[in-house]
């Protein structure tokens, strides 16, 4: 059974930084892409971010381009979110996902697994 755990969320005000972490349990390391999602109170949850199983592509959502970075260690079952320049509109649970399919960042029904959350706050 595959598991996801993210870590890292918490409070800052806005311009600051924020590093997720998700392990991965329960299947090789390089056997999925990895994602990042993000769900805002009152919306829909949103894909962020999204890296394939080598790291040699990844996928962003225009929102976070050139703001967020996506990476995974594969030899430690770990995807990391380096979350710069937050903003409030940044403010979401974030999660952690993984799926066998390649087609981009996708709707949340295209990924298999997913983790419990971190919660991002970001004030201004």
């Amino acid at each position: 059974q595959v598991r996801l755990v993210e870590s890292g969320g918490g409070s800052v005000q806005a311009g600051g930084s924020l590093r997720l972490s998700c392990i991965a349990s329960g299947y090789t390391g390089s056997a999925y892409y990895m994602g990042w999602f993000r769900q805002a109170p009152g919306k829909e949850r949103e894909g962020v971010a999204k890296i394939s199983p080598r790291s040699i592509s990844t996928t962003y959502a225009d929102s976070v381009k050139g703001r967020f970075t996506i990476s995974r260690d594969n030899a430690k079952n770990t995807l990391y979110l380096q979350m710069n320049s937050l903003k409030p509109e940044d403010t979401a649970m974030y999660y952690c996902a993984a799926t066998s399919r390649n087609t981009g960042l996708g709707t949340p029904t295209d990924w298999n697994y997913w983790g419990q959350g971190t919660r991002v706050t970001v004030s201004s």
